[in-house]
């Protein structure tokens, strides 16, 4: 997936993420590349700590917008790179710390999704006050530590520097943020991961919006891994909607209107029966729209089919023999 928010094209060095075997698997480099502003992410928080990195002459191309500087040279790079402390931690990059300054509802104490070309952005407000390499690398950093992807993974919009949402953050991106978080999670004791995962993709497929065939068209990736998360996680969606969609038909048969009788006439909770209720009425609803766009088309095609052939028929009867009827000739 390629939509890389704010850094520029090139990837800032990678960072090296907690193994958690027992986690869900990431989607092959995609998580990184969906959530950040270029498509680079790193493990580290933005300029409150420091975090571990990778080598830095890791560094692979040029972010997005980056120009005449894709050929930038590895010593460059590593000049930008912040340099190791004592003990073997590397300091917080010096560019971080001053976007924290500039910005602290961005990459202060919490974090917020960054519009795409935010890069740009910043390069146009502070002229002159971020060398392009370093910039390049604290975006990448920033953007590729667990708590950015855990914002992404919230589902929030996408911000510009004003702190301003400006654009609605896609599906898929918060999906591979998800599975990437889950990748890096150590689990406690008994903890069940691969349960929480399902259930946080479960939610993000019903906020986008999406129907499955949609969804999973867009998320699906290489990992077959990940892709069995995905389908027990769609799977489990689809057998809670079937239960949603004839609890509603059972309500709407009832003849009631007191969802708290229906409710404790099947021993359930009242909040969770409107709960699914409403989820039935949104799958409802959903279905009806697509029914009439469906229907809406066919009736657009009957009618260019009747234009056309209404057309075709004059054409013939002017006495071009040549001519079929339909109007197909050109």
């Amino acid at each position: 997936m390629n939509d890389t928010v704010n850094a520029p094209d090139s990837k800032a060095p990678e960072a090296q993420a907690p193994d958690a075997a027992s986690a869900a698997p990431a989607v092959a480099g995609t998580a990184a590349a969906a959530a950040s502003p270029e498509g680079a992410q790193g493990d580290a928080p933005a300029g409150r700590r420091p975090g571990r990195r990778g080598g830095r002459n890791r560094r692979r191309g040029t972010p997005e917008g980056a120009g005449g500087d894709a050929a930038a040279s590895d010593a460059s790079a590593a000049a930008a790179a912040p340099a190791p402390a004592q003990g073997g931690r590397r300091t917080p990059h010096p560019a971080l710390e001053q976007l924290a300054q500039l910005y602290p509802h961005l990459f202060g104490a919490q974090f917020l999704p960054l519009k795409r070309g935010i890069f740009q952005d910043l390069q146009d407000a502070h002229p002159g006050v971020f060398e392009r390499d370093a910039l390049k690398v604290a975006l990448g950093l920033h953007t590729r530590s667990t708590r950015y992807l855990q914002v992404v993974a919230e589902g929030r919009p996408r911000h510009d520097l004003g702190g301003q949402a400006v654009e609605a953050m896609a599906p898929e991106h918060v999906y591979h943020a998800l599975t990437e978080v889950y990748r890096r999670r150590k689990p406690r004791d008994g903890e069940d991961l691969q349960a929480k995962l399902r259930r946080r993709i479960a939610q993000a497929f019903e906020a986008s919006g999406l129907d499955r065939i949609g969804y999973d068209a867009l998320v699906r990736s290489r990992d077959e891994k990940a892709n069995a998360v995905l389908d027990e996680a769609l799977a489990e969606v689809a057998e809670r909607d079937a239960k949603a969609e004839a609890l509603l038909r059972a309500f709407e048969a009832s003849g009631s209107a007191d969802v708290a009788q229906f409710a404790d006439m099947y021993g359930m909770d009242v909040r969770a029966a409107e709960r699914s209720l409403q989820r039935g009425r949104q799958l409802r609803g959903a279905a009806q729209a697509r029914a009439a766009e469906a229907e809406a088309e066919a009736a657009a095609v009957d009618a260019s089919a009747t234009a056309d052939g209404g057309h075709g028929g004059d054409r013939a009867s002017g006495g071009d023999a040549g001519t079929p009827a339909d109007g197909s000739a050109k």
